[in-house]
């Protein structure tokens, strides 16, 4: 089981570099940051961990853009896999999109994933032109014509939402297959998605039933004839030896935990506290 870093990013207290570089000198595999280009004042989507329009951090208003937060992480560290939990591909050209990641991963040295949400915030969606009702569909055209764009000397895609002819784009990613995993709830929908066109799974910080609904999805998986097996990323609060046995005996892969907002002296405590309990489990620190 691999051990990850989620840094809900913001203006205020620590900087992206200095949270992915002090994660990776402990011995952690990961480091992801979140996305939302903006949050409407005025909207009729839940949130849903709230259950209505009230936010429960007011940092999803102040939010990094992920791509630039992880090249000043990709800058100070070589080790760490760079992600997203979540961005919000559809709420960006499609193209620019596909070459900022590859560029990404071509200067790390392969080490980009993107972890992409659908959308809770349907709102901030109609706002870059996204229809609520087909953001699944929207995110599925990104994923392929990005994939087309770092895989093919001359891409070209056609859909609904996404349509160019023969093009060149340069650079290609450093990995050959640049991993999807997919931030939402654990639904047959979610699940259905995943298994025709992502790579894995992120669970949301309210699954109540991570184990039961990884089998869900290894089901889905399976049918859809996929080979191998899902990368299945938790979000947990603290380590806890009976969970995250449970969790890895289920197909859990990674267990992400979350960094305080605080300045960076606290935060560096607080990453060498959890690195001392995650040793004994399995975190390979220097």
């Amino acid at each position: 089981m691999r051990f990850g870093i989620v840094l809900f990013t913001s203006d205020r207290n620590i900087t992206p570099a200095a949270a992915a570089k002090a994660a990776e000198d402990r011995g952690f595999d990961s480091f992801f940051v979140p996305e939302h280009t903006h949050i409407p004042v005025k909207r009729e989507a839940a949130h849903p961990q709230t259950g209505d329009a009230s936010l429960p951090d007011d940092r999803y208003m102040r939010t990094l853009d992920p791509w630039v937060a992880l090249g000043t992480a990709a800058a100070v560290t070589s080790r760490i896999e760079l992600s997203t939990a979540v961005a919000l591909p559809t709420e960006s050209d499609c193209i620019t999109l596909a070459k900022t990641i590859a560029t990404l991963d071509h200067l790390s040295g392969g080490r980009v994933t993107l972890g992409a949400g659908f959308g809770w915030n349907t709102d901030e969606l109609t706002d870059h032109g996204v229809p609520g009702n087909k953001r699944r569909t929207v995110l599925r055209e990104y994923v392929e014509a990005m994939r087309a764009l770092w895989t093919e000397e001359e891409a070209s895609y056609t859909g609904d939402f996404v349509n160019f002819g023969p093009s060149w784009a340069w650079p290609k990613p450093v990995q050959s297959h640049i991993p999807v995993l997919i931030g939402a709830g654990g639904t047959e929908k979610t699940f259905k998605w995943i298994a025709r066109s992502g790579d894995g799974w992120i669970t949301t910080p309210y699954e109540s039933d991570v184990s039961a609904s990884t089998s869900l999805l290894m089901k889905h998986w399976e049918e859809a004839g996929r080979e191998g097996t899902p990368r299945v990323v938790a979000l947990a609060y603290k380590p806890n030896p009976e969970q995250l046995a449970t969790w890895a005996e289920a197909g859990v892969t990674d267990v992400l935990y979350g960094l305080p907002d605080k300045p960076e002296p606290d935060v560096l405590a607080y990453l060498d506290r959890l690195a001392t309990k995650l040793a004994p489990l399995g975190l390979a620190t220097p």
